[in-house]
C-alpha cells in the first residue's frame, strides 16, 4: 500500500504476515523450551526462526511481497 510520498508500505503483504507468524511461533516455542531446559528444542526453534525468514523471502520473490505481481493492496 503506497501513499503520495512514495512509501511502499510496511510489510502489509502475505509474505510479511507469513514470515512474522512463523517467527513469532519460533520465538514463543524457544522461550518455553528454554524455560523447561530443553536445549535441543531451543536450537530447533532457532532453526524455525531462520525458516520463517526464508519463507518470507521466498514468498516475496514469488510475487507475494508488497510490490509483487500477486499482491493487491487493500484499502482501509
Amino acid at each position: 500500500m503506497s501513499n503520495p510520498i512514495g512509501d511502499p508500505g510496511h510489510g502489509h503483504s502475505p509474505a510479511a504476515w507469513t514470515a512474522v507468524v512463523i517467527m513469532l511461533v519460533a520465538v514463543t516455542l524457544g522461550t518455553v523450551f528454554y524455560w523447561f531446559d530443553l536445549p535441543v528444542l531451543v536450537w530447533a526453534s532457532a532453526g524455525l526462526l531462520v525458516v520463517g525468514l526464508l519463507v518470507g523471502w521466498g514468498m516475496a520473490k514469488a510475487g507475494y511481497g508488497v510490490n509483487g505481481s500477486k499482491y493487491t493492496a487493500k484499502e482501509h
